[in-house]
């Protein structure tokens, strides 16, 4: 076995061990669930793959909902579509900014960088830098990459034996490898790089102590590849904004934007691969559309994303004056969460391979939209009909999947499937 095959491996064994002790984009802790109400969990909870049912309940009595939480917090649930989208896009009533969350709940010291808690102009400005190496032309370099990474996959769940996980095998490789390319993160680094984005996922399940020192962490780790790619800029999406931005991005700006691809492309990929081959596997003729048409794979992908939404809830959103939501009235201060899981349901709440591409909001909405998501369509256009054309015996296995009891991104710990 080659080196790199050797170092590959061993990261994708190391992934493996430590997804089931990942809390928030993930599971939230038992300590964090018991300040909280039951019905202050219900954005956070599912059936399955499907939300709870008294989401639905909610939505139908209303747009808007006041949530019971501690600490004299002003919370608020939008679950109507059209308030949602209001609330996304608003940036003039609504702040992004994380030291507003510190006001609200207490005082946070360590803000996790990136474009999901900032507001224009900084906001405006970052978000520049990344765009271009969004775009769908500049995304192509990493297709033979991805299908590369995919192909591999396949190859190891074809040769493990008994049933196979999908999450260790599939569904978490995936992304995490594909990140590393978009990065330009070095082979050598990757392990200590799927460490770090595992810690930082667990933001509650050590308590706040612990949450901050993973983010920490994660961001010094970001800092260091970022004064290596300042002395030798690599072909990577660090090193491209080094070498067309220079000095006009500081170290900890590029480490905040690194990270934020990271936490945004990563679990929230690994979980839409294995909820949606559930889901396919469910479904026969969607499965038979997505293996045998290719001119249905792009809409059923969007279809998959609609109704998983992963995601379930969007960055919390302070309003920056008093202003009426639907039909309640919102102060200056308040936090509002929107349930994109909801929203996306409106009118709409099951399933159905034949709908077409549809308007959703999987990816958010307005400004915060998420820069990644062209990404994350190529990887879930490439992996689903790979999976089902290789393994076209491809079954769910009788152990009832991992789903996670309460999450802000909604996934499954472990998914065993039989190849054959």
């Amino acid at each position: 076995m080659s080196t790199l095959a050797s170092v590959r491996d061993g990261l994708v064994a190391w992934v493996a061990r430590r997804s089931a002790t990942r809390w928030v984009m993930g599971k939230i802790g038992s300590r964090a669930l018991s300040l909280l109400p039951d019905r202050a969990l219900v954005p956070l909870k599912r059936d399955g793959v499907v939300p709870v049912a008294e989401l639905e309940r909610m939505r139908e009595a209303g747009a808007v909902h006041r949530l019971p939480v501690p600490f004299g917090v002003r919370l608020w649930l939008v679950t109507g579509h059209a308030e949602a989208k209001k609330v996304l896009s608003d940036t003039g009533a609504f702040s992004n900014d994380y030291a507003r969350l510190g006001a609200a709940v207490g005082r946070i010291e360590q803000s996790p960088g990136g474009l999901g808690f900032a507001d224009a102009p900084d906001h405006t400005r970052l978000r520049k830098l990344l765009t271009p190496e969004f775009t769908m032309r500049r995304l192509s370099r990493l297709v033979p990459r991805i299908d590369e990474i995919v192909t591999q996959r396949l190859d190891a769940m074809e040769a493990a034996p008994g049933p196979v996980d999908l999450v260790k095998e599939f569904a978490l490789p995936i992304p995490s490898l594909t990140i590393c390319e978009l990065l330009g993160v070095p082979y050598e680094d990757r392990e200590r790089f799927q460490e770090l984005a595992a810690a930082r996922f667990d933001l509650f399940g050590g308590g706040a102590g612990q949450a901050l020192g993973a983010i920490s962490e994660s961001l010094k780790y970001m800092q260091e590849i970022v004064e290596r790619e300042r002395r030798s800029p690599g072909d990577g999406l660090i090193g491209m904004i080094i070498r067309q931005h220079g000095d006009d991005v500081s170290d900890e700006e590029l480490a905040g934007l690194a990270d934020g691809v990271l936490t945004g492309g990563f679990d929230t990929t690994a979980s839409m691969l294995a909820l949606g081959a559930i889901v396919l596997l469910r479904d026969e003729r969607a499965r038979a559309s997505m293996r045998d048409d290719d001119a249905a794979v792009a809409p059923l992908v969007e279809e998959l994303l609609r109704h998983l939404s992963v995601v379930q809830v969007a960055f919390p959103r302070f309003a920056r004056h008093a202003l009426d939501v639907g039909d309640q009235r919102i102060e200056e201060g308040d936090v509002v969460v929107v349930s994109l899981s909801a929203a996306n349901r409106e009118g709409t709440p099951d399933f159905d391979h034949t709908r077409g591409s549809s308007a959703h909001l999987a990816f958010g909405y307005g400004a915060h939209r998420c820069v990644g998501a062209e990404l994350a369509r190529m990887e879930l256009r490439a992996a689903y009909p790979a999976l089902l054309r290789r393994f076209p015996d491809l079954r769910l296995a009788d152990r009832q999947p991992g789903f996670r009891a309460a999450s802000i991104v909604h996934g499954v710990d472990e998914l065993l499937v039989h190849t054959r």
